[in-house]
């Protein structure tokens, strides 16, 4: 699920009581530069001086290029890598100098301010640009990763993910052979849910799931295609999937949403932790997410999230993706006076869906405010959990929220025909 992939690990209370508490401090860097490296050894040389990588990141090359040898990165684009970090200035300084005297640029940078000009794509088309990974969880660097240590699997991986890094807008997506064990594994998430779904799921999760199945062969024993579910989405709600090769960036995955693409891996979790990943695989989204999507409200609620994002301050992104988090990753609501879920990170995970429903964690009615500057858990269940009254409250209360807080000098509108969004006043 993308847990800290929604809030940047800076922000999490302990790292703050723990800057506050020395001279450390939060550094947003970006390396660019013409070697051919993997970004995964700048990352270990800051560590190996005592810099605290918070999160790390790809993002399209702007200035000069870093070509990328590491797996999970496509070598068809040029791109610089970013990194939050946590240190001393002195500390960080020795480090970066060994960087430089290996003839990379780099820069410091700060969030944008509110109102100033931040690149966002304005036609569908655009997505191919929104590329923008993170590897905190990704099997080649995490040692905590359930497939760390199993090669065929990290090799694995790395194949189905090339074919989505190289797929863009218009084309068709392809198809991927899955094996006896990755069926296996999928087998195993889609019966251990399915009876908990029923007992816990929302009426606008069962009906698209009963959708899917009839029209997409959603089983126990057939990992859908991502082509044909998304054909079927498009003609439900007019959104669509769209391959991914990894962890996206908040930013990246939000603005997706505007154009109502939903961008969705096509790898399996490791056959060694059935019910648990630490980062977004298609088990996840095809049986969490997808299922909502079918449904025309959800989806708009989904895409005007997607729509404020849009231009944004790293702030702002920040609140966004909190809302996100509290609704459609872990949302719960009210159904004939009974405690239902429509949350992906829930209804795909049977352990949590279980957590959230018991009297154990805090439940709290849906104020948007109040939701966009919760903390979170994201190495265990959720110790509070947000309940809509109904999907038309939540929508009325994010488009206030997003009137009140969100600090553009501009409004978005999308062009369903076109599949371009529109500003207004026109930026460029």
């Amino acid at each position: 699920m993308r847990r800290r992939s929604l809030i940047d690990d800076a922000r999490d209370p302990i790292i703050k009581n723990e800057a506050n508490s020395s001279n450390k401090s939060v550094h947003d860097i970006l390396i660019s530069g013409s070697s051919v490296t993997s970004p995964a050894t700048l990352v270990d040389s800051l560590k190996a001086d005592n810099v605290d990588v918070l999160l790390w990141e790809s993002r399209q090359a702007k200035k000069g290029f870093l070509s990328v040898s590491d797996e999970n990165v496509s070598p068809q684009h040029s791109v610089d890598l970013y990194i939050r970090c946590r240190s001393d200035r002195d500390n960080l300084e020795s480090a970066l100098s060994k960087i430089r005297f290996k003839n990379y640029d780099i820069e410091e940078i700060s969030s944008p301010a509110s109102g100033k000009k931040v690149w966002f794509p304005r036609h569908i088309s655009d997505l191919d640009k929104c590329q923008s990974l993170q590897f905190n969880f990704d099997p080649n660097k995490d040692a905590s990763h359930p497939g760390y240590s199993d090669e065929s699997y990290r090799r694995r991986r790395t194949e189905i993910c090339k074919l989505a890094l190289a797929y863009r807008h218009g084309q068709k997506i392809e198809e991927v052979k899955y094996t006896e064990s990755e069926l296996k594994t999928w087998k195993t998430v889609y019966t251990s849910l399915k009876k908990d779904q029923e007992k816990f799921a929302c009426a606008k999760f069962l009906k698209g799931m009963e959708l899917l199945q009839n029209q997409c062969g959603y089983s126990q024993s057939e990992i859908p295609q991502l082509q044909k579910v998304s054909e079927f989405l498009f003609e439900q709600t007019g959104f669509q999937l769209r391959p991914i090769g990894g962890l996206l960036s908040a930013r990246d995955f939000l603005a997706s949403l505007a154009f109502k693409v939903f961008q969705c891996t096509q790898y399996v979790r490791h056959e060694s932790s059935p019910l648990h990943t630490p980062e977004p695989d298609c088990c996840h989204e095809l049986i969490g997410h997808v299922p909502m999507l079918c449904d025309p409200d959800f989806a708009k609620f989904s895409q005007e999230v997607g729509l404020a994002s849009l231009g944004a301050s790293d702030d702002d992104i920040e609140k966004l993706s909190t809302l996100y988090w509290f609704t459609v990753e872990f949302g719960l609501c009210k159904e004939n006076g009974n405690l239902k879920a429509y949350g992906a990170g829930l209804l795909s995970a049977s352990g949590e869906l279980k957590h959230a429903m018991s009297d154990i964690p805090e439940h709290l009615p849906l104020v948007a405010e109040q939701v966009a500057v919760q903390t979170y858990q994201d190495s265990d269940y959720q110790p509070v959990y947000f309940v809509a009254e109904n999907f038309e409250n939540a929508l009325l209360q994010f488009r206030k929220f997003y009137k009140e807080h969100i600090q553009r000098s501009f409004h978005v509108r999308y062009d369903e025909h076109g599949q371009r969004v529109v500003t207004t006043p026109e930026l460029w």
